[in-house]
């Protein structure tokens, strides 16, 4: 093959490559330019708070500890205090509010659950010495009672959107080949 023909083949194929890469960097004539849609920004909105989940109801047997763990840090975080109005349970949700009903005597206490047990088979919920008194059933150590939890309830502030104008520079789309502009 000679040089000139050598020559020939490699600008025809660069003149191909430049052809098919050109239209990509040139401004599309005749044609408008989409901007993007607008950004949404949030704004707070008051709103009346909602249940967040079902209420839940378990009846079973319940146990209570005390000095053994008072001090210790629980499941959430805080220290146990056996004075508190504490429970721990193996699924609510921590921070849950709680109703437990001692079914014999008919007393109940309002608890929030702050930590994860009983890890006794066949128990369902372990009060704190302060709430196991107010329900009486400290001195058998174990009860049978009625667990309910209320709905948990939302932020009193609800997110809402508002429309604002787009800051970010409209970019054109292409739909077909585009035309090249004089410069």
């Amino acid at each position: 093959m000679t040089y000139s023909r050598q020559l020939l083949v490699v600008f025809g194929i660069g003149g191909a490559l430049l052809s098919l890469l050109l239209p990509g960097c040139t401004r599309l004539v005749g044609r408008e330019e989409t901007p993007p849609p607008p950004v949404v920004t949030p704004q707070a909105k008051e709103e009346a708070p909602k249940p967040e989940g079902p209420k839940v109801e378990q009846v079973g047997e319940a146990s209570w500890y005390g000095a053994a763990q008072n001090g210790k840090e629980t499941a959430s975080g805080e220290t146990f205090d056996q004075n508190k109005l504490t429970a721990a349970h193996p699924t609510l949700p921590l921070g849950t509010k709680a109703v437990v009903t001692n079914l014999e005597t008919g007393k109940s206490v309002a608890v929030t659950i702050n930590d994860r047990g009983p890890f006794v088979k066949g128990r369902k919920i372990d009060l704190s010495r302060a709430a196991a008194q107010k329900i009486g059933m400290t001195k058998e150590g174990v009860a049978k009672v009625k667990i309910e939890t209320k709905p948990r309830r939302k932020s009193t502030k609800k997110v809402a959107r508002q429309r604002t104008k787009s800051r970010v520079t409209p970019v054109a789309t292409r739909t077909d080949m585009p035309t090249m502009s004089p410069q």
